[in-house]
This record gives C-alpha cells, sequence and structure tokens, in this order.
C-alpha cells in the first residue's frame, strides 16, 4: 500500500490514515514533520521533498498526508492511490474545533487551544487561497494525477474506510 492522503486542514487525514494503518500496517508521514523549521517558518522546498523520499526509500508499505501541494507534486507520481479528502470548510472547522491534543505538534492542550481560532482562520480561507495549501493547487494536483483516485465530499464516505 502506498497511499496519498490529500485535503485542507481538519479534513480528516489523520483519522483516515491511522484507520486504514488499522487494517493494513503501514508506516505513516504527516507532511507537517518535513514542512518546517523550528517554528512557523518553511523548509526549503527541496529539503522537505528529499526527506520524504528518504522516508518512503526505507519503508515498503506506506501512507503520506498533507496539504502541501508543492511537497506532494513530485511524490504523487509514486502511490497507489490519491484520496482527497474534500468535505468542505465548515465541515474542516467543526473537526478543528472536536480535534484531540496533538502532542507531536503542541506542548500542551493550552498551547493548540490558543492557536484555534488562527488554525479555523485558515481553513476557511481553503477555497479562496491560491498558495501550495488551497483548494485550486489541489484540485490541480488531483485532476491531473492519472492513477487509481478517489475524491471524498462525505465524512461519513471515507469513514467506512
Amino acid at each position: 500500500m502506498k497511499v496519498v492522503l490529500l485535503g485542507n486542514a481538519g479534513a480528516g487525514k489523520s483519522t483516515l490514515a491511522r484507520r486504514l494503518m488499522a487494517r493494513s500496517p503501514a508506516a505513516r508521514l504527516s507532511l507537517d514533520a518535513v514542512a518546517f523549521l523550528d517554528g512557523s517558518e518553511r523548509r526549503p522546498i527541496q529539503d522537505s521533498i528529499a526527506a520524504v523520499n528518504r522516508w518512503m526509500a526505507g519503508n515498503e508499505s506506506w501512507i503520506i498526508e498533507g496539504c502541501y501541494a508543492d511537497i506532494l507534486e513530485p511524490i504523487v507520481p509514486l502511490c497507489d492511490e490519491l484520496l482527497f479528502l474534500n468535505p468542505g470548510v465548515e465541515a474542516c472547522i467543526a473537526h478543528c474545533r472536536a480535534r484531540a491534543w496533538e502532542p507531536d505538534k503542541f506542548r500542551s492542550r493550552q498551547e493548540q487551544d490558543a492557536n484555534l481560532a488562527n488554525l479555523i482562520e485558515w481553513v476557511r480561507s481553503y477555497e479562496e487561497r491560491t498558495d501550495e495549501y488551497g483548494l485550486a493547487r489541489h484540485r490541480a494536483l488531483y485532476d491531473a494525477f492519472p492513477g487509481r483516485k478517489r475524491e471524498f465530499r462525505d465524512p461519513s464516505a471515507y469513514a467506512a474506510l
């Protein structure tokens, strides 16, 4: 299994990755782990892509999840399946509000909660953004992929995977 999960923050990528891994053992990489230096500064794109390539080389079966179209562009051709989670902005915001504490991203639940308003503002701009995180880039990446792919607009549809 070599699967890429693409979508907005809060779309359910991490949840779906865990569900897929429970059925079929695979390594999981959240692109957040390779996209940034310390803090909010993005790593040079070639460094992020090289890190993903090294990680893939060390794993026979994998799931990569993220919203970084610029990192995914050269990676997607190597996957067996591309899953685009596109449930709409309001569903993503609801998921963000209900999100459990993510100790791999935040030192405390309080720190995560303090960032929630910024996250929701960022998620809300998904359909208008033209950067690597926005719907337009995700749609272009998905549409251009010639392999097996599925787009999900209803979270209950991919909750059953």
